[in-house]
């Protein structure tokens, strides 16, 4: 069953417009989640929505939004006076600038959606403005409000399709500055240097996301198989530090090891072929 969309309108470019509708392109739900359970009685826990000073429950229709000016004092929001915010990107994602995506820092990327076109009308004009945005390898900036919240959008072809990243405002990220202007400046041997690089190069590979599990929650799904066997939980192994006393020599025991890995792994290749080249002579001798 498809996603319902976080939201439909229209995408804009120039006078160029077409009815889309906005998915999530990622999703959590696949993740185990965990109930707060009563210990005594075995039962779930309900959080109640209670008045702060009579300590008495809110209902659902007696709830509303406040917005604190001065201490103790609210600005009362009703949910249609926040839904009827006056911007136009509310309804429209209206692209106001390209970028080259090498100027984008990565740093600003959060959460990515999915634009699809809503029917063929907009397929056209959804396809024209995805196109010319792939021949001149270009990034859309666009903002629309997702969640009563404007975001900004950075919008790259995908596919069929466009994906469209969220960007975190200047003011959420925070200055590098505070955190490494205390790091020294330190001058790396040459040697070293060339060790560790070749260190990185031995281990070099191409971005492949299937090779990557979420081990944390396979591990999880063996505690909860283990305890419903009614076995012991499974353990971790201790990770220990190793002890570098020398900097140069544990590079070079690293570089070492790493040698030794391809080897292996052609020793074992050989190894595979020469059995199977002997079965093949067995095979052919015994139907000789």
């Amino acid at each position: 069953m498809a996603p319902r969309p976080n939201w439909k309108g229209f995408l804009k470019l120039s006078l160029v417009s077409c009815s889309v509708a906005l998915y999530p392109a990622t999703t959590t739900s696949q993740r185990i989640r965990f109930h707060i359970i009563n210990r005594e009685t075995g039962n779930r826990i309900r959080n109640d929505v209670v008045d702060s000073e009579t300590g008495e429950p809110v209902e659902p229709e007696d709830r509303v939004k406040g917005y604190e000016f001065e201490k103790g004092q609210f600005l009362l929001l009703e949910d249609d006076e926040l839904d009827n915010v006056a911007l136009e990107s509310t309804h429209t994602i209206d692209i106001e600038q390209f970028v080259p995506m090498a100027e984008v820092d990565r740093i600003f990327l959060d959460e990515s959606f999915y634009i699809v076109p809503q029917d063929e009308v907009a397929q056209e004009a959804f396809t024209v403005i995805r196109e010319a945005m792939r021949k001149e390898d270009l990034a859309g900036l666009a903002r629309v409000v997702v969640y009563r919240r404007e975001r900004l959008l950075l919008l790259r072809p995908r596919g069929k399709g466009l994906m469209a990243t969220a960007l975190r405002y200047k003011n959420e990220v925070r200055d590098e500055a505070n955190y490494f202007d205390n790091i020294p400046d330190t001058k790396v041997p040459a040697d070293m240097l060339k060790l560790a690089a070749h260190i990185l190069e031995t281990k070099k590979g191409h971005f492949d996301p299937s090779r990557f599990e979420d081990r944390y929650e396979n591990a999880l799904i063996e505690l909860i198989k283990a305890k419903r066997a009614g076995k012991a939980p499974p353990h971790a192994p201790e990770s220990r530090p190793s002890n570098v006393i020398n900097l140069m020599d544990a590079l070079r025991r690293s570089a070492q090891a790493e040698r030794r890995r391809p080897a292996t792994r052609a020793s074992a290749r050989k190894t595979n072929g020469h059995r199977k080249r002997s079965t093949a002579r067995r095979k052919v001798k015994r139907a000789g």
